[in-house]
């Protein structure tokens, strides 16, 4: 066989090889910048190119916002890095045309942008999956005959297969970002925006476990609307959810810690979790924010308590341990919340359920907390 057919039969071989690689590459189950590397890296190691990246789009496909290279050569980005415009470049002739760009002699392209002094030739391939166009293959070599028709159908091949995997990776991360939607919306109240009955289960839940090796205190306030239904009756039921959305809006500039939570915790009942707070301190809260409920003063013409809407809360507090279940919290504040309404609603009740706890609360009259 004459020399110049093995050499063609060669460089057929290891183009065929590369291809193969790559194929394994995409199938390697890492994230998709450790894939995008390991092909470059693969291009440049098996075969005579100087320079291979791979250079990604943004979503509407106007500006170039990610390369990954690898190369012999030291590439040598312009000013503009790895956010330009598509109307720049041969990469941005590239993508505006949707064509292979094949440059023998860059010295000769009006558009070739030099990234290292030594790359006599340049091939690009648009990365397309479908009609989407995901981004561009750029291969550059030092050698003007490299580029074979041969090669540059390998090269098509491999821009199909990085235009599959950015594609799938483009999905996957849609998929994420929506199921996290979906999760943060699970985990709040329609009505009021903050969270709900099922989120504040998981967190109270999670901060009791957490607690558990070297237990802090845990305080809860059960907050309720006084005469709520009397209000619906009177101004109707638009009007209340109104009020329960401001009502809302009041109680979260109480939850102030990086793990405090308000929570809708069910009909016109919403829950204060504050960790790390004593009893003594959460009843300041509670009180502070029955006041503040009060001076809002949201009309309400057919309340027995006042002339504006007001709250009752009901406050417990603990160190969370093995013998009693994160519950007591909510059974104790709701025990308190049933006093204070029993006592004439707006003002707060409770008592901590810990046995070594103070066994007083401060008094604060007829409105404040009762003993």
């Amino acid at each position: 066989m004459p020399r110049d057919d093995v050499d063609r039969a060669g460089r057929g071989a290891a183009l065929t090889d590369v291809l193969a690689r790559v194929s394994r590459e995409a199938l390697q189950g890492e994230n998709l910048d450790a894939i995008l590397r390991r092909i470059v890296d693969c291009l440049v190691e098996r075969l005579p190119v100087a320079i291979a990246s791979i250079i990604v789009l943004d979503a509407e496909g106007t500006r170039f916002v990610q390369e990954v290279w690898a190369g012999e050569l030291d590439l040598q980005p312009p000013a503009i890095s790895t956010n330009w415009p598509t109307t720049m470049g041969a990469a941005g002739r590239c993508a505006r045309t949707g064509q292979a760009q094949l440059i023998t002699q860059v010295d000769d392209d009006p558009d070739y942008i030099p990234g290292n002094s030594l790359v006599r030739s340049e091939y690009l391939v648009p990365i397309r999956h479908r009609e989407r166009l995901h981004g561009v293959l750029n291969i550059e070599s030092t050698q003007q005959d490299v580029f074979s028709a041969q090669a540059c159908a390998v090269f098509d091949a491999i821009a199909d297969q990085i235009a599959g995997l950015i594609h799938l990776a483009r999905v996957v991360g849609e998929l994420e970002t929506a199921n996290r939607k979906l999760e943060q919306l699970s985990m709040q109240d329609g009505l009021t925006g903050i969270a709900n009955r099922r989120c504040f289960d998981q967190r109270l839940a999670g901060l009791w476990r957490a607690s558990l090796p070297q237990p802090r205190p845990l305080a809860l306030l059960l907050i309720d609307a006084d005469c709520f239904k009397p209000l619906n009756d009177a101004l109707g039921h638009l009007h209340g959810d109104d009020c329960l959305c401001e009502l809302a809006r009041l109680c979260s500039g109480f939850a102030t810690g990086p793990e405090d939570l308000l929570a809708r915790f069910g009909g016109e009942e919403l829950v204060l979790l504050l960790p790390g707070r004593g009893f003594m301190e959460a009843c300041e809260v509670a009180d502070r924010l029955r006041r503040r409920v009060e001076e809002a003063a949201m009309p309400h013409p057919a309340s027995s308590v006042a002339p504006v809407v007001t709250v009752s809360v009901g406050v417990s507090s603990t160190r969370p341990t093995h013998a009693r279940p994160p519950e007591c919290l909510i059974i104790a504040a709701d025990r308190a919340l049933y006093e204070a309404k029993a006592l004439g609603r707006n003002r707060t009740m409770g008592r901590p359920i810990d046995a070594l706890a103070p066994p007083r609360v401060p008094r604060g009259g007829l409105r404040g907390v009762e003993t």
